[in-house]
């Protein structure tokens, strides 16, 4: 089985990412073989299109409810084939992997699409192409385009593999607003040894960039009659933050996690800054306040938080509740901290809570009325004996996130990475205002917080002949409270992508389905049960209408007569 050509092909217009990866397999035997096609495709992306091509007989994949889905393959999982094609595989990828067997000297093309809207994390936004072709190709490319109308502010390429060799085949030509990266290496230059036919290309190929950032308010693109618009102000003065570290230091903990926790911890610790305020609470089936209230982060006292850092050993139950309660206690009854200032509970944990109240149910509700909105709960769950669904729920009730941390050797990294994200507030309570009349199905415009070297965006439908689209932002600062203002004109905008050739033309309609959709799946993760099924049914909607894998849908591959189609799922981190 050869695999002759294989070709990615990613357009990023205006940070909306359409990757299709296309995959040519001959057979070369003389008796019918499997011919398999694996590609690890970032999870923050939903996949919209799936075909085999055997012998110009095309095969495609249909989207449809996961239920009905399911159903019509009831009858391949009683006799135990359906174990789904896409599965987790890390951090930051799952798997999408499909086989079909061809007969001698047939051909076989596999083209799979999906789509993602890349996120702004501390400064840049990262474009993932995973490299695994597991033998040497003889055509094998890579391009991406990338279209931003703000202009490049800066633009760079890395690889895991890279060698003097391959950097010949890399090839990036860059103007204002475009940029074109192509990577094309021959045969030879694949080898990882000359003699051998090994290939040298697995791992990341990864494109990081930036735009320029002028107009104060955000900047608005609008086509179609779909507008987006992205809000990432710089250099305002961060906030000081008033955090409380809430370890688990139960049993499971002990060893590596632990050893792991510790190495971020002490890391984290040098990155406070002297305005803010910390303290810690440690818990196993006791909770253990590290000092009675929360301390300026003077040297001395990170100092002294430091060696205490470095005697945190592990054993005992897991009492969640009485942790978080008390961690929402010490904040409530906290003095002497800054006016305007931002306070959070940064909880890290390894498994299901096994002492004091350990209904998670009676946990949420009891965090819930504590924190009362007051303060952000960020939830980490450390490895997969957590309930992540549990620790998800519990962070987007409060106005947090939450975050699985993979057991790798990486994990004080993964660790500390999180809280470089929410390390700088510089915005609160920030309200993207827009005309009534003129906007409809908008998506989320209110945010409890902006940090530093993230991005707001917001998408909705233009409803009428409107010519000027105007703008207004509320939001607080450090220092004052911010109006901002902007107008929009909506010909001069649609002018910008009618010039592009290579720009699929309802991007926006697209990037607003995608945001929305996300934004209702994670809207029903915390909303009472009664309105969980409303959200559910709006994104499934939406999700058959633009043709998206979600965790609501599923696409049935077909296959040839005699071999047995299968189903796509995407699988989510909760399981």
């Amino acid at each position: 089985i050869e695999i002759y050509s294989l070709h990615v092909d990613c357009k990023v217009t205006s940070r909306f990412a359409h990757t299709v990866i296309t995959s040519r397999i001959v057979n070369r035997a003389n008796e019918s073989r499997e011919a398999t096609f694996e590609v690890e495709l970032p999870k923050t992306a939903f996949i919209t299109n799936f075909s085999m091509s055997i012998d110009d007989k095309v095969y495609p994949g249909v989207i449809k409810e996961k239920a009905a889905a399911q159903k019509e393959y009831d009858t391949a999982v009683s006799r135990g084939q359906s174990a789904g094609l896409v599965k987790i595989r890390d951090r930051k990828l799952e798997l999408f992997h499909v086989s079909v067997s061809i007969e001698a000297a047939s051909k076989v093309t596999f083209e799979l699409t999906y789509e993602e809207l890349l996120k702004r994390q501390l400064g840049k936004f990262e474009l993932l192409i995973k490299v695994r072709p597991k033998q040497l190709v003889k055509h094998f490319q890579i391009d991406v385009h990338i279209f931003e109308p703000q202009g490049i502010r800066f633009l760079e390429t890395d690889s895991t593999f890279m060698t003097n060799e391959l950097t010949e085949a890399l090839t990036k030509v860059q103007n204002e607003t475009k940029a074109h990266i192509s990577f094309k290496p021959t045969v030879d230059q694949q080898k990882a040894n000359p003699e051998l036919d090994e290939t040298l290309l697995n791992g990341d190929f990864v494109v990081r960039y930036d735009v320029k950032r002028e107009a104060t308010a955000g900047d608005i693109q609008i086509v179609n009659g779909y507008f987006v618009h992205y809000f990432a102000p710089s250099e305002m003065p961060a906030f000081p933050k008033n955090v409380i570290f809430v370890i688990d230091r139960s049993g499971s903990m002990s060893g590596r996690k632990i050893e792991q926790t510790r190495d971020a911890l002490l890391k984290i610790l040098q990155d406070l800054r002297p305005e803010d305020h910390f303290s810690f609470i440690t818990f196993s089936n006791r909770v253990v306040e590290w000092k009675s209230s929360l301390l300026p982060a003077t040297k001395e006292n990170v100092a002294n938080a430091a060696a205490f850092v470095q005697t945190l050993s592990a054993r005992g139950g897991t009492d969640i509740n009485g942790a978080l309660l008390t961690a929402v206690g010490a904040l409530d009854k906290a003095e002497n901290l800054p006016e305007r200032s931002i306070s959070m509970v940064i909880l890290l944990t390894d498994g299901q809570p096994t002492s004091g109240e350990t209904n998670v149910e009676e946990i949420q509700e009891n965090i819930q009325k504590a924190i009362n909105g007051k303060y952000a709960l960020f939830c980490l769950g450390f490895g997969f004996d957590v309930s992540y669904k549990f620790l998800e729920k519990m962070a987007l009730s409060n106005g947090g996130i939450a975050r699985r941390i993979y057991e790798n050797a990486d994990a004080a990294l993964q660790l500390q990475g999180f809280y470089q994200e929410v390390a700088t507030p510089i915005l609160m309570k920030i309200e993207m205002k827009y005309p009534e009349n003129a906007i409809e199905e908008l998506t989320r415009n209110n945010f409890t917080l902006f940090f530093e070297g993230s991005e707001i965006v917001v998408s909705g439908k233009i409803r009428n002949e409107l010519d000027l689209l105007p703008v207004e932002i509320k939001a607080q600062s450090h220092t004052s409270d911010l109006t901002l203002k902007e107008e929009a004109n909506v010909k001069e905008k649609e002018q910008i992508f009618q010039d592009q050739r290579y720009i699929f033309g309802n991007f926006i309609e697209r990037l607003w389905a995608y945001l929305t959709i996300q934004q209702l799946l994670e809207k029903a993760i915390s909303a009472p049960k009664e309105d969980q099924k409303a959200l559910e049914a709006q994104a499934l909607e939406l999700s058959l209408q633009y043709s998206f894998v979600t965790p609501l849908t599923s696409m049935v591959v077909t296959k040839p007569a005699e071999q047995q189609g299968e189903l796509a799922n995407k699988p989510t981190e909760a399981g």
